[in-house]
């Protein structure tokens, strides 16, 4: 008879984790742990050394994501640890960094609501427990309809140029700061706009336009204070 999965389980709700108690040993699981923080988790998967965690994602002391950064950390110190998290709602971002965490085996994330189909839950804790991965339908269409990064097309120079406009700088200042020709800063900015996807329409506009898309895409200036006007005197095209 094969050994039975040893588990750590990490559910603040008492009647919740309570139940799950009783569900796991019914299929066969063992509980070498049941707690109700994302630091009791750590303690617990630390000292029992378990096959699979099964853990909320909201749990105390924060009782935001503790449950999964737990989790991720946990994989860390031990990359072939199981683990499947459990969520009341749909979360893509956290979905991406449980499957990124070790090499992507043996980790699962399902919506509560999954946990009534008890069979399968139990299927799906052992395909996890065995190295497979485990993600809710209503999570990979998440993921799968994430908006995409509109600067994944550009390039590390291209970026470079557009961080510069977004500043407020001509053309003649940022050919200066990078010490190229003002013709090859004109050609980026074009490769730029047209990656972009923006119209032919008045150049300042579609500039401004450039710039607000970088920022709304989580872009940064490289001064923090915009910088000071190139040599031009303003920020032209």
């Amino acid at each position: 008879m094969p050994p039975m999965t040893r588990v750590v389980l990490a559910e603040d709700e008492v009647l919740l984790r309570e139940g799950l108690v009783g569900l796991l040993a019914r299929f066969g699981f063992e509980v070498v742990a049941a707690v109700g923080s994302a630091p009791a988790l750590r303690e617990a998967a630390r000292a029992h050394q378990p096959d699979l965690v099964v853990t909320d994602i909201r749990m105390p002391p924060g009782l935001h994501d503790d449950g999964l950064r737990a989790a991720v950390a946990l994989r860390a110190e031990r990359p072939g640890l199981a683990v499947m998290v459990l969520s009341q709602h749909v979360q893509a971002e956290y979905a991406s960094a449980l499957l990124a965490s070790g090499d992507g085996r043996g980790v699962g994330y399902l919506l509560k609501d999954r946990v009534a189909e008890v069979t399968e839950f139990a299927g799906q804790l052992r395909t996890v427990a065995g190295g497979g991965t485990v993600v809710d339908p209503d999570v990979v269409r998440r993921l799968l309809h994430r908006p995409r990064d509109p600067l994944e097309a550009l390039s590390p120079r291209e970026r470079e140029v557009l961080m510069l406009v977004a500043e407020g700088h001509s053309n003649a200042a940022i050919a200066a700061k990078l010490h190229v020709t003002e013709a090859a800063i004109g050609k980026h900015i074009g490769n730029v706009l047209a990656k972009l996807g923006l119209p032919p329409s008045d150049d300042t506009n579609r500039r401004v336009v450039a710039a607000l898309t970088y920022l709304g895409a989580g872009g940064s200036f490289a001064t923090g204070t915009g910088g000071s006007p190139g040599p031009s005197g303003g920020p032209g095209a």
